[in-house]
């Protein structure tokens, strides 16, 4: 019992200090690569954290916001009803339009997706509800310029890229995305897949946010693969 309780304790350590370092980072990057005008996309916006940051490093761009929880989408619209810049919208993006189970965990919010992913030993309480689902290309006017766009989906951020193909090609913004075992698996989404399709057709490179910020090179496909597969890693940036 004592050594399940340190394997877990270790374990959620570990996970807060993760997080703590994307939040720290993505805020680098966001006010790094942010002008005042730029224009982002915010895909899992819970809360609003990091709109709000998206906001600050581009208060005169326009910035859409995607977030099917009905109550938080509710507060974002409430938080947000007096800057005509920010588009929020009840919507799961993914690559097929319709409607969908989804899966809205009650106890940490944070954790819901479509579809039921590991939940790192919570005892989560889980409520499925129906959400709409569209691809961001039938959202994005093809004119719209995109700078900056964060996908935070729980494990279907390739999903979420492929109904954005023609978005991502045309304006190849950056891209701050979490793609991790323990969630993109059970989407079914292979890292070399991934890799493919941002490196290959969309014309992208990945790196780590870590190395985006420092200007290290970006990372080879086995490079990805074994980060992925050994779950050392869980936020890239995709970026040209």
């Amino acid at each position: 019992m004592k050594q399940l309780l340190k394997h877990l304790f270790s374990f959620l350590n570990l996970a807060i200090t993760r997080n703590q370092k994307y939040d720290a980072y993505t805020r680098k990057i966001i006010f790094q690569m942010l002008k005042r005008s730029s224009n982002c996309i915010d895909i899992g916006c819970h809360k609003g954290e990091i709109l709000d940051l998206m906001i600050a490093g581009a208060p005169e761009g326009i910035k859409f916001a995607f977030e099917p929880i009905p109550e938080l989408h509710a507060q974002l619209l409430d938080k947000y009803k007096s800057d005509p810049g920010v588009r929020v919208f009840d919507i799961a993006l993914y690559d097929s339009k319709g409607t969908t189970n989804f899966q809205h965990v009650l106890n940490a919010p944070a954790y819901s997706g479509i579809k039921k992913r590991r939940y790192d030993g919570l005892n989560t309480e889980i409520e499925q509800i129906k959400v709409k689902t569209d691809l961001l290309d039938n959202i994005i006017p093809a004119e719209q310029k995109i700078d900056l766009i964060k996908i935070d989906v729980e494990g279907a951020e390739f999903h979420v890229m492929k109904g954005g193909k023609e978005t991502i090609c045309s304006n190849k913004p950056v891209i701050i995305f979490e793609f991790g075992l323990g969630a993109a698996d059970f989407y079914d989404s292979k890292p070399h897949e991934l890799f493919n399709f941002l490196c290959t057709e969309c014309g992208m490179k990945i790196s780590t946010l870590k190395a985006f910020i420092s200007h290290a090179p970006a990372l080879r496909e086995e490079e990805f693969k074994r980060l992925f597969e050994e779950g050392r890693e869980y936020y890239f940036v995709a970026h040209a």
